[in-house]
């Protein structure tokens, strides 16, 4: 075995520890429940298995950003989208099965993705961005066309069941359920032959300088690309472990909550914290080097395929198992949404960004956070 291949290996690690961790777990697992060690050593293995499954996202996102590299926009950043999502629907459908019934639980996870990626995610791009560039350039109809597909199954998914009387709450009519899914996998499916076949171009990075296509090049110049199988194969490799520890995690997740007291929203906003930490940390990186297109390909692509795809992922897996699912959000939170989209409508209105439209976004996402606390 050459060098080369042993250190492949080596850089692999955090698919052999979870892969290990859910053994060990499918195991000793009926040992390990929460009431029968107690509070505290149900936190240190619920953060064990969240810093484990965190490691494993990580390199989820490696492999992705080398066939990203490999098969260039907007087919790279859509493979780390459809990753991420994959990990999200198996994570929120875990936690659904396991513990308490609940119903928001779904809700509150989709709407913590939307909070963190369109104010607290690309806030913060457009001001490490800004504060390093200045003004940054991006292409205005990529951006017009996430958005124009996002208010729609937004609205649609989160808003309107809210309204609706044909159902208690905010859950959604057999006829809701069919209309919901139909809509949101259509206009999704059109977007990405909008975005993949006939017009890839609106979601690169426009090349207004002669300094440009330098950056460009060196934005992944520090990923160790190997072949395309070697990262499909290791993509696949970690996605599985990850989608069996996801009922790991919600056991814990699910009691921990319950112990503290704290708000059932919570449990949304660790699922989304751990989905999104990798893509928010590629997204302030391609920022920092100028690459406002990537940074926007990936909050925007998260927050559709958020909606787009979690939505009716979730809603089959509700109808399959029995679970009631409710999308509808409460008042306040129908606020924020309506803030944080029209405000995006306007940052994104021109081709130009500056470190003010970022302020103003994490402003909106402090308003969140608090929220989650004091409604």
């Amino acid at each position: 075995m050459g060098k080369s291949a042993v250190r492949n290996m080596a850089a692999e690690w955090p698919i052999a520890l979870i892969w290990l961790s859910y053994v060990f777990m499918t195991q000793v697992g009926s040992f390990l429940k929460p009431n029968a060690i107690g509070v505290v050593p149900s936190y240190i293995v619920l953060a064990s298995i969240f810093g484990i499954m965190l490691l494993a996202v990580f390199r989820v996102v490696h492999h992705a950003e080398c066939l990203a590299e490999i098969f260039g926009e907007p087919f790279g950043t859509l493979i780390l989208t459809l990753s991420v999502i994959g990990i999200e629907v198996a994570v929120i459908t875990a936690v659904m099965l396991t513990g308490d019934n609940n119903p928001t639980l779904a809700r509150d996870t989709m709407f913590s993705v939307l909070m963190i990626v369109m104010n607290g995610l690309v806030g913060l791009s457009l001001l490490v961005g800004g504060w390093h560039h200045g003004l940054q350039v991006f292409n205005l109809s990529g951006a017009n066309a996430y958005l124009i597909v996002l208010l729609p199954v937004a609205v649609t998914g989160l808003v309107l069941p809210s309204f609706t009387i044909s159902e208690p709450g905010g859950a959604l009519s057999p006829l809701q359920t069919i209309f919901q899914i139909t809509i949101s996998l259509v206009l999704y499916g059109v977007f990405l032959l909008f975005q993949t076949v006939q017009n890839p171009m609106a979601f690169q990075q426009p090349r207004l300088d002669v300094d440009q296509p330098e950056q460009l090049h060196s934005d992944h110049h520090c990923l160790d690309i190997r072949g395309k199988y070697y990262h499909a194969v290791g993509l696949a490799l970690t996605l599985i472990p990850l989608v069996l520890m996801s009922k790991k995690l919600a056991v814990y997740v699910d009691f921990g909550i319950d112990q503290v007291g704290a708000p059932v929203a919570l449990g949304g906003v660790i699922v989304a914290i751990m989905i999104l930490t990798p893509e928010a940390l590629a997204a302030l990186d391609a920022a920092k080097h100028n690459q406002l297109q990537r940074a926007v390909n990936i909050c925007l692509g998260s927050a559709l395929a958020t909606i787009g795809l979690t939505v009716p992922a979730v809603l089959i897996a509700g109808e399959i198992v029995g679970l009631p699912v409710e999308l509808g959000l409460d008042s306040p939170e129908i606020v924020l949404l309506a803030l944080t989209l029209s405000i995006s409508i306007v940052t994104f209105a021109g081709s130009r960004t500056n470190v003010l439209q970022g302020v103003v976004h994490l402003a909106v996402f402090l308003a969140y956070a608090i929220l989650i606390f004091d409604i």
